[in-house]
Formats: structure tokens, C-alpha cells, sequence
């Protein structure tokens, strides 16, 4: 796959000419979900309709858990070696890719493409790298005074990822996850999905078993609901808004899942009475700037001294005037 002059309406028609757009990944295929339901993926850039996707169901992310927990039986208990081996490969694969990883992520969620191809999917590919270096040290089996400690995987992982970075947010948490022996179900956002799906060609192409890793796209009401209240999910993790992460626990509560979760938030910053404003200001408007502003952690809230409020606003506006 030559991905090194592909711009955005390459990478649409080649996923829709493989009918990706049309299935999810399950047991280590492709298949059509069983519901009729499609979401409309939007380029923030223009506003305009640039893909459709099918949506999962309920039915379908059982079917996801059910594939993962056989999976889970041989897994579980793979060799470091082999786990490490697989997410170097899955490493591998990413930085063969990441031109068509950044274009996918320009397009889906308008992240500039300078941004897209230095940051979001370098540090994606990070993520996978220090999971496979870490797993390689990780001390399974601690001994303390006559009393051995053995941590072993959860089980069947349920992971819900935003919208705002794709492919990071994804790497995060599959990562550690097939690290430590889990298996998974991956619930993307349906806003930025087109990352989510070259991600899960990568697991596919570096051999990852069947049902170790499962894809369904899908809505929240329907696929993230479903998948946080199955019985046979040990784990759901969720980055997205506070709502969300309220009825994701709920859902969770009546199994008692493990539930972890990274929720919205805007993060101010705080000029004290003594700062040099030239040198506090400009860094704080820039990093509201970074990643077009669609971060969790940008801090798009500026708290200063009343008295030095003229002074701060005009040094915000000039440095504001460079983007």
C-alpha cells in the first residue's frame, strides 16, 4: 500500500473499495453488522458529508464479547514474548502508516496535518512502544516474605475513546491492555472513526489472534451501553464527557466492572499578581491553540489579577493574532 502521496479522498474511497466503511472487525473479520443503521463521518475543515459507516448493535457487541472471551482463554496466559512480539509489530506497522494515519486524522477531527503527522500519531505509536518495552520488565510474580503476589489480566476489556485525538486515545488503552493480557472491544467514536478502522487493519495485518481484539462502531445510547453493562465484560474505560462517564458507571454498577475513566474538563490558567505577562500569557493562548483547541487539557480559561486584566487581554490578543 503506497500511502505516501495519499491525500483524503484516496483513503475514503480505498476503505470504501475494501468495505471497511460497511463492517466491523469481530473474531478476526470483517463483518457486516446486523443492523441497517449508518452515521455520517463530517470534515470539520468544510463541513461537508465525506463517508458514511455502518453502526453496530447491541447484538453485535455481543457477539464482539463472546469472540473476546474465548480469546481471552489463550491469551491470558501467551508468553511476554509473544505479546511483545505482536506490539512490535503493531509499532511497526503504525510508523509504515503514518502518513495515512495523519491524513485520516486531518480529515475525520481537523486536526491540522503538520500537528496530525508530528504529534498525534507519533505519540500514538509511543504508546504502543512503551507498553511493549514495559512488558518486557513487568514484574508479574512479586515475592514478599514467604507470600508470592501474581498479577494476571483482567479479562475482556470494554474501551470507549473520544473523538478529539483518534488513534492516541485508542493506543492508550489497547496498549496496555494486550500487554497485560486482556482482550478487547473497542467502541471508537462514531465522529472520528475512519483512525479507529486503519487501526484495527493494523491489527489484522500484524497477526494478532482472532477476538483478541474486536471493533464495533457504533453510538453510545446502543454500542456503549451495551458493552458497558454485558456480564462477561471485566473492564470498561472510557474517555469522554462527564454525562457519558455517568452512565457508563450506572451501566457497569449491577456487575461490578472495573470502571476507569478520563472525563471532560477545561483547565484554567492561573496568573499571579508577581507573573512576567509576556513570558505567562503567550504559552497559555497557544496551548488553547494546540490540537485546534479540541483538547481535554487545553486551557482555554485564563484567571488573572483584576487589576492586570487590560494588560493581560492585549498581550492574548496579540499573541491570539499569530494563529
Amino acid at each position: 500500500m503506497d500511502v505516501k502521496n495519499m491525500g483524503h479522498s484516496s483513503i475514503i474511497e480505498r476503505l470504501r473499495n475494501a468495505g471497511r466503511l460497511d463492517r466491523v472487525f469481530i473474531d478476526g473479520e470483517w463483518v457486516v453488522p446486523l443492523g441497517g443503521a449508518r452515521a455520517t463521518v463530517i470534515d470539520p475543515s468544510t463541513e461537508e458529508p465525506i463517508a458514511q459507516i455502518a453502526l453496530g448493535t447491541a447484538h453485535d457487541v455481543a457477539t464482539a464479547v463472546s469472540a473476546a472471551r474465548r480469546a481471552f482463554v489463550a491469551w491470558s496466559v501467551s508468553s511476554v514474548q509473544t505479546r511483545a512480539a505482536l506490539l512490535d509489530r503493531v509499532h511497526t506497522l503504525i510508523l509504515e502508516r503514518a502518513e495515512e494515519f495523519a491524513q485520516a486524522i486531518s480529515l475525520e477531527m481537523g486536526a491540522a496535518i503538520g500537528f496530525a503527522r508530528s504529534t498525534q500519531v507519533p505519540v500514538a505509536a509511543e504508546h504502543i512502544r512503551v507498553a511493549r518495552d514495559n512488558l518486557a520488565s513487568y514484574p508479574f510474580l512479586i515475592h514478599r516474605e514467604g507470600v508470592a503476589i501474581m498479577r494476571e489480566a483482567i479479562g475482556v476489556c470494554g474501551l470507549i475513546t473520544p473523538w478529539n485525538w483518534p488513534l492516541y486515545q485508542i493506543t492508550a488503552k489497547v496498549g496496555p491492555a494486550l500487554a497485560a493480557g486482556c482482550t478487547l472491544v473497542l467502541k471508537p467514536s462514531e465522529l472520528s472513526p475512519l483512525s479507529a478502522l486503519l487501526f484495527a487493519e493494523v491489527m489484522h495485518d500484524a497477526g494478532i489472534p482472532p477476538g483478541v481484539f474486536n471493533l464495533v462502531n457504533g453510538n453510545g445510547a446502543e454500542v456503549g451501553a451495551a458493552l458497558a453493562a454485558h456480564p462477561d465484560v471485566d473492564m470498561i474505560s472510557i474517555t469522554g464527557s462527564t454525562r457519558a462517564g455517568v452512565l457508563v458507571a450506572q451501566a457497569a454498577a449491577p456487575t461490578v466492572k472495573r470502571v476507569a475513566q478520563e472525563l471532560g474538563g477545561k483547565s484554567p490558567n492561573l496568573i499571579l499578581p508577581d507573573a512576567d505577562l509576556t513570558r505567562a500569557v503567550p504559552p497559555g493562548v497557544a496551548a488553547a491553540f494546540r490540537n485546534v483547541g479540541q483538547s481535554c487539557s487545553a486551557p482555554t480559561r485564563m484567571i488573572v489579577p483584576r487589576e492586570r486584566l487590560e494588560e493581560v487581554e492585549r498581550i492574548a490578543l496579540e499573541a491570539a493574532s499569530g494563529f
